[in-house]
């Protein structure tokens, strides 16, 4: 085996040799090393990147349900609701058409446990603690929904039907930008008043509106206002 060597100012070209050809040098090697080590990296950012943003690019659509409510009312005629199912945001809505075709809302706020009441003709939004009864509602229309059934009318011999009255507090105003977004969204227009769950109003007091509330749990809710003495 023949070795040739002659003095170079370049390095590279010391570490030639005449029987096998160039020869990589450590230094580029170690190059080497990093510059795969960066493109790697690179299409793995772009990978991330490429699947967050086709997931933006779903329509928040796809996580909203619609489940049609028909149910007959006291005197038999058939009322139209309609709740949207927001799992995402754990939100249920509800429009509730009178007979007079004008739609009161009622929104489940299952993640800050508040139901938010904003009836027709009413410059006024109405709000007050969920509780257990409200959270067992409520599931069940996360249940049917979650089975993609769109139409729920139930059974008049099998439906509970319940009254329930809520007294405003009339100096209880609350200031809408300390409360979360989605009843912010509901109310931005209108005053806001706590309200809290009474007996009845009374010979005395007169019942101002009420709104009607129906579940999958065959259950129906008159939910009746009046204002509280100040």
């Amino acid at each position: 085996m023949v070795r040739s060597w002659k003095p170079s100012q370049n390095p590279l070209e010391e570490a030639k040799c005449t029987d096998g050809g160039p020869v990589a040098s450590p230094h580029l090697r170690h190059k080497a090393f990093w510059v795969s080590l960066s493109v790697t990296l690179l299409l793995v950012i772009f990978a991330l990147s490429l699947t967050g943003y086709l997931g933006l690019l779903q329509p928040r659509s796809q996580s909203l349900q619609i489940v049609r409510i028909t149910v007959p009312d006291q005197s038999g005629a058939l009322t139209n609701q309609s709740a949207v199912v927001d799992q995402l945001n754990d939100l249920v809505t509800f429009s509730v058409t009178s007979p007079s075709n004008q739609t009161s809302t009622v929104l489940f706020d299952i993640k800050h446990g508040l139901i938010c009441y904003k009836p027709v003709d009413q410059e006024s939004c109405f709000l007050r603690k969920m509780e257990k009864s409200d959270y067992e509602n409520v599931h069940s229309l996360l249940q049917e929904s979650t089975h993609q059934q769109g139409q729920f009318q139930p059974s008049g011999n099998e439906t509970q039907r319940q009254t329930e009255f809520l007294g405003v507090l009339g100096d209880s105003q609350v200031d809408v930008s300390t409360l979360e977004d989605p009843v912010q969204a509901l109310c931005q227009d209108s005053s806001v008043h706590w309200t809290r769950r009474t007996e009845g109003p009374g010979k005395q007091r007169l019942v101002y509106f009420c709104i009607d509330i129906c579940f999958p749990s065959n259950i129906c809710v008159s939910v009746c206002f009046y204002y509280l003495p100040e």
